[in-house]
Parts: C-alpha cells; structure tokens; sequence
C-alpha cells in the first residue's frame, strides 16, 4: 500500500471516530446528568419545554454550585444539630405542627451553615439538587406537608411522613462531604448503601 492510500485510510477512520464521538456526546451528557441529579433530572425534563433545556438547566446548577463557597460542619456542630434534631423529634408527640415548622427551620439552618443560600426556596431546591438529589423530592414533599399542615388541612401520619423526609435531607446535610464519599467509595466497590429513614 503507498503512502499517500495509508494517509487516507487514517484521515477517513479519525473522521469516523470523531463523528462517533460528536454523536454519542449528547447521550453520554445525559447519562452524567441522570446518575448524577437521580429521580431531580426526570423531574427537571418533565417541567422543561424539552431535553435539552433541561439539561442546560441542570447544567447551569452545576456551575452556580461550584461558585458557591460550601463548607463541611464540625464535630461539634454535628452532634448540636443532632441535639436539636432529637429534641424537634420529641416534640412531636406533643404538637406534631410546631415539630413541622421547628424541622423545616432547622434543615434551613444547617444549610445556611454549610453556605447555601437559603432566601428564596426555589433557589433552595436548585443549589441543593447538585449535591443532595437523592433527598430532595422527600424534601419538597415534607415542605409541602408542613405549609398544609400550618392550616389545618393534614392527618397526623402525613406529618410523621414529613419529619421522616426532613431527617432525609438533614441527614445527607449533616454529613456533607464525608456523606459523599463514602457513597462514591461504597459504589466503586460494588456496593449500594440503602438509605436510613
């Protein structure tokens, strides 16, 4: 074979490949999205005019997220959010709605103490859903439930439903980035922890 027909071979197989990578892009991007935002991706795409805007959205989380000066809470500060975690719990039996409201301040709380900004509820949802996507629909839910419940308009068992919510995204919150290893460490050994109500 000459030279100037091995040329071309390589041209030809590089362009190909390339055109196979242009192609798979999208899907790859999308697959980094789902496994990273979890059940918050479908719920993004299914709000969205379509995919790809979704997927820009998702995407723009991410970079406001890195712009974003988090931080993980001491020992100390762990174990008094526990303490007060513990006490909203006992409340409960005595004033199930007071317990809601005492929960939903206090995982504001301690994402203010980690370094999200807390003013807007909406933006709440968006910062949060990069790193703690897992939580979040149980979240928006024990959120939901306790604004109800403030007026009247909910059974006792939907209120324990959402203080269990709560302590998802409490917990996943109190952890921070020691909660985020161990799951990429669990994971990369083949192993999947089952979430704790």
């Amino acid at each position: 074979m000459s030279g100037v027909v091995t040329v071309i071979v390589v041209v030809v197989v590089v362009v190909v490949l390339a055109g196979i990578g242009l192609a798979l892009r999208p899907r790859m991007r999308s697959r980094r999205l789902r496994e990273k935002f979890g059940p918050e991706y479908d719920r993004t795409v299914q709000e969205a005019p379509n995919r790809r805007d979704a997927e820009r959205e998702l995407s723009e989380r991410e970079k406001r997220h890195q712009q974003l000066e988090l931080r993980d809470l001491s020992e100390d500060e762990r174990q008094r959010y526990g303490t007060q975690w513990a006490a909203t719990q006992e409340r409960f039996v005595d004033d199930p709605v007071a317990a809601l409201s005492s929960a939903d301040q206090l995982v504001t709380q301690v994402m203010s103490e980690r370094g999200y900004p807390t003013d807007s509820y909406d933006q709440q949802l968006a910062d949060l859903s990069v790193e703690h996507a897992r939580p979040l629909g149980r979240y928006r839910t024990a959120h939901e439930i306790a604004g109800r419940a403030g007026r009247g308009e909910v059974s006792t068992e939907d209120m324990r439903s959402a203080i269990v919510n709560y302590r998802a995204l409490f917990v996943d919150l109190l952890d921070g980035n020691q909660h985020d290893a161990n799951r990429n460490e669990e994971q990369s050994n083949g192993r999947h922890r089952t979430p704790q109500n």
